[in-house]
C-alpha cells in the first residue's frame, strides 16, 4: 500500500478556485484575523501552506496558528476560558470530549457540509466534528509471517494465540490511545463495556499477557522491533503502517473482524470566542472537500468528508480506508475520561507489573 505522502501536486489551483467560489464574503470587506490551535510541525505546515491560503484569499480573513500538542491547546483553552484568544481548535478525540465537557466548545452552525462527514465524526450533537480520520487496528510483521507461513491476523483475540508467545508488542494503555483501544476491544469481546472494565483486567494477564514481549510507552520502537524480528503483531493505524512501509519496514495493516476503533482529530469552535462569525466560517470550510483534499494531498490527512475524491495515486488506499470504516467502532470517551486515572493505576499494578 503506497504512502499517502506520495501524492502528486496537481490540482491545487482548482482547489483554490472552488474554495473562492464557495465562500461568498468579498475579500475587500474583511480585515479580520482568526487564531486556530493545532499541532505544530507537519500539521501546521500542511495547513499554513496549502489549506488556509485559499480561505484567506476568498474571505480576506487571516488565519494564524497557535501551535502545540492537544494537551497544550487544551491547557490554553482552560486558562483563557473567560476571555478566549483562540477561535477554533484541533484536539485529539479523547481530549476533545474533555473540552466539550468543560464547556470550552460551542455547537457548530448547521451547514450542508455536516451531512457529508462520517456520522462517527460528529461529536456530541456537533459540539465538535472530526477533521481527519483514522482507526486503531492490528499491524503485523509481514516478513516474519511469510517466513513462518502464518495467515494475517483477523481478530483482536489473535493477540492471545499461543503461537505468538513472546512476539506481541502492546503500547501501554496508561500512555497510548493505541494500547487503550486494544484493551477496550478485548474487554468488549470478554463481555465488558467502558463502564465495566473488570472482564478485561481480570483476564488479560492470563490470555494476552503471556504473549507480550514488552509494553512500550509509544509506537516509536515499533520500527526497530520489526527490523530485529522481535515483534509479530501490535496495535497501529493504517496511516502509521503506510509511513513505516515508506521507510522500507515490512509491515501490513489488518482490520479485526470485531472492528477497529475510530481515532480522529476533531475541531471545535471555541465558546465565547472573539469573532464567532469568522470562527464558524473557518470551521465549516475546513470540513469541506476543497480543504480536505488539500490536506490529503499535502499532509496525508485522511478526509472526514465522504465526498472527497482521492487522486488516482491513492484511490486504492482510500477505498480500503472507507471499507475499514464500515465496522469501525467508537468508544465512550465521557466514561473513559472520568475513569482513566483509576484505569491507569490498575493497568500499572495488574497488567504491567
Amino acid at each position: 500500500m503506497p504512502t499517502l505522502r506520495s501524492l502528486s501536486l496537481t490540482g491545487l489551483a482548482t482547489v483554490a478556485i472552488a474554495a473562492a467560489a464557495a465562500l461568498s464574503t468579498p475579500a475587500a470587506a474583511q480585515t479580520k484575523t482568526v487564531y486556530i490551535g493545532m499541532n505544530g510541525g507537519t500539521m501546521e505546515k500542511t495547513y499554513t501552506e496549502n489549506v488556509f491560503p485559499a480561505f484567506e484569499k476568498a474571505t480576506g480573513i487571516k488565519v494564524v496558528v497557535v501551535p502545540g500538542t492537544s494537551s497544550d491547546i487544551l491547557a490554553k483553552l482552560q486558562a483563557q476560558k473567560d476571555n478566549p484568544q483562540m477561535h477554533v481548535v484541533f484536539l485529539d478525540d479523547g481530549l476533545m470530549y474533555r473540552a466539550i465537557g468543560m464547556g470550552l466548545c460551542q455547537k457548530m452552525d448547521s451547514s450542508p457540509v455536516l451531512n457529508d462527514v462520517y456520522q462517527s465524526a460528529r461529536l456530541k450533537g456537533d459540539m465538535a466534528v472530526g477533521v481527519n480520520m483514522g482507526m486503531t487496528g492490528l499491524a503485523y510483521n509481514k516478513a516474519m509471517f511469510d517466513e513462518k507461513g502464518w495467515a494475517p491476523p483477523t481478530s483482536w483475540m489473535d493477540l492471545a494465540d499461543p503461537k505468538y508467545k513472546g512476539k506481541i508488542v502492546v503500547q501501554s494503555a496508561a500512555s497510548s490511545s493505541f494500547g487503550l483501544h486494544a484493551f477496550l476491544m478485548y474487554n468488549r469481546i470478554k463481555g465488558g463495556t467502558e463502564a465495566n472494565v473488570d472482564p478485561g483486567f481480570t483476564t488479560w494477564r492470563k490470555t494476552i499477557g503471556p504473549n507480550v514481549l514488552e509494553y512500550i510507552p509509544s509506537s516509536a520502537k515499533i520500527a526497530e522491533m520489526v527490523q530485529t524480528n522481535e515483534a509479530a503483531i501490535f496495535p497501529l493505524t493504517p496511516t502509521a503502517v503506510g509511513s513505516l512501509k515508506a521507510k522500507g519496514i515490512p509491515v501490513e495493516y489488518a482490520q479485526p473482524k470485531e472492528g477497529s476503533v475510530v481515532l480522529m482529530v476533531g475541531e471545535c469552535v471555541v465558546a465565547k470566542n472573539p469573532d464567532n462569525e469568522a470562527a464558524q466560517k473557518l470551521a465549516a470550510y475546513l470540513l469541506g472537500p476543497e480543504a480536505q483534499l488539500a490536506a490529503l494531498k499535502y499532509g496525508a490527512q485522511i478526509p472526514s468528508n465522504t465526498k472527497v475524491t482521492a487522486p488516482a495515486e491513492v484511490a486504492d488506499d482510500m477505498n480500503k480506508f472507507q471499507g475499514y470504516m464500515k465496522n469501525a467502532v467508537t468508544v465512550d470517551w465521557d466514561v473513559i475520561n472520568e475513569k482513566r486515572p483509576d484505569w491507569n493505576q490498575r493497568w500499572n499494578k495488574e497488567i504491567e507489573r
